[in-house]
């Protein structure tokens, strides 16, 4: 897994959610600039739609989006990734590999950009992570389970 460069990671809040809480709704857009590989992070009670409106990011599509969603067993994050369907650029199968790729990458950041969170609310480092892959080819559509937030610390 490719390390995090923190030094090139920028994180916002949207009130009113705090670096503490809640837990829901709290949503994240994490986006990137091909240019200068710095991560742009907001934490929000929504997802940050100005950030993923750029003709540039709606093109590419490679933004990842998440969320926290109560279940039976407790809170879990759901990260969302746009590998085909609508106008973007790139093949399924290449857009599939280079979400795999960087996912890791993408997982880190999200847990380092809301560590206060994580410090406040200690248990969901246990809590589950499903990527919801879009596609529009039924092979790449589909949830997978990640692993646990403690995995991408």
């Amino acid at each position: 897994m490719e390390r995090l460069n923190t030094e090139k990671l920028h994180t916002s809040f949207v009130p009113p959610t705090l670096p503490s809480g809640p837990i829901v709704p709290r949503f994240y857009t994490l986006t990137h600039s091909d240019m200068t590989g710095d991560l742009y992070l907001t934490i929000g009670p929504e997802y940050n739609r100005p950030q993923t409106s750029g003709w540039y990011t709606r093109l590419m599509r490679d933004e990842v989006l998440g969320e926290w969603r109560e279940a039976e067993k407790g809170p879990a994050l759901h990260v969302h990734c746009h590998v085909s369907g609508g106008w973007i650029l790139g093949f399924a199968g290449t857009r599939d590999a280079i979400f795999r790729r960087e996912l890791p990458l993408a997982l880190e950041a999200l847990r380092f950009g809301d560590g206060e969170f994580f410090e406040a609310q200690p248990g969901l480092d246990e809590a589950p992570v499903f990527v919801h892959f879009h596609a529009k080819e039924a092979r790449y559509d589909r949830v997978e389970t990640w692993g646990v937030l403690s995995d991408y610390r």
